[in-house]
């Protein structure tokens, strides 16, 4: 629950930011015809929605196993933060690209640039002072990998997907106001709606990698190779285990993930035996990894098991050992 915790602290904090910046931006847009600005605004307000569905998303996913749902509701946040990317994609760029193109085909100049340039600045600051809480989350979850094997390895959406949400909305600003810049010193209008499509590719690429990253996780993602190293590594210390055939891991959550292991057993071991070794293995592997929700152990001689793997006869592929 620790990692859910956090990931509702920084997906709050992005809300906070982005409902104000977006109200002052639109204002601004109204007061100086800016299309870059209008983009900018429409864009917050989109991340502001973004951050409701994946409060929305923490909710459901931590509801309880039920008979319809006997593994849970965790993939539900996963299925929100596919939604999530859909909407950057089909809102925040769609609507940013029609501006710019409008601006292009239909110039004026823009009002008030004073306005526009104190709203580009505040903007920053709040866009910023979110950028930090969301990047300090990351890599304290990184576990020292670098930014993009991090972000690839990660299986908490609401943390990266807030990261690079508040990183295009940088990236945005200073677009805006290189256009609105422009636009001013050069008399032509025209730089103002090209930042606005600027402004929209930055957004379908962040939308495209975070989609990526939600449909992967969606569909069934193993959980970390080091979590399978530590299951692997305990089960092989268990009284009666000959052999650890195969371990499959299935991430349903940030802080859920389900186990399948293949264990060959000693031949000698009685039933009881096995069950007893069964019972142990739960209680070690719960005790040092409680985000393992389900656990599921089939006696396998570790000769068939290996001919299973190998013609795919399992239907999934075990990791390495």
């Amino acid at each position: 629950m620790a990692a859910t915790e956090g990931s509702s602290f920084v997906v709050w904090a992005a809300l906070a930011g982005n409902l104000a910046i977006a109200v002052v931006k639109f204002v601004a847009a109204a007061v100086s015809g800016s299309s870059a600005m209008l983009s900018e605004a429409v864009h917050s307000l989109v991340d502001t929605g973004n951050e409701v569905l994946l409060l929305y998303g923490l909710r459901r996913s931590a509801r309880p196993a039920d008979d319809r749902h006997p593994l849970g509701y965790g993939r539900e946040l996963y299925f929100w933060s596919f939604v999530v990317a859909l909407m950057i994609f089909a809102v925040g760029a769609g609507v940013s690209i029609y501006e710019g193109v409008a601006r292009l085909r239909h110039p004026h100049a823009i009002e008030s640039p004073r306005l526009v340039f104190i709203v580009l600045a505040v903007s920053a600051v709040f866009e910023g002072s979110s950028w930090f809480v969301a990047f300090r989350g990351f890599r304290a979850k990184a576990g020292g990998k670098s930014f993009w094997a991090a972000f690839r390895a990660s299986k908490d959406p609401p943390t990266f997907m807030v990261l690079f949400e508040d990183s295009a909305a940088l990236a945005g600003l200073a677009v805006a106001a290189a256009g609105a810049g422009l636009a001013l010193a050069t008399g032509e209008p025209r730089w103002d709606g090209a930042a606005s499509l600027v402004i929209g590719a930055i957004l379908g690429v962040v939308a495209v990698l975070l989609a990526r990253e939600s449909k992967a996780l969606l569909i069934g993602e193993r959980a970390d190779p080091d979590l399978s190293a530590a299951i692997r590594d305990c089960a092989a210390r268990v009284d009666g285990v000959e052999a650890v055939n195969a371990v499959v891991t299935i991430q349903l959550a940030p802080d859920q993930v389900v186990v399948n292991l293949s264990l060959d057993f000693a031949d000698d071991l009685t039933t009881a035996g096995i069950e007893t070794a069964v019972v142990d293995l739960e209680r070690y592997i719960r005790a040092d990894h409680p985000e393992v929700a389900a656990l599921f152990v089939k006696p396998q001689a570790a000769a068939e098991a290996a001919r299973r793997l190998a013609t795919g006869e399992a239907g999934v592929v075990a990791d390495a050992g």
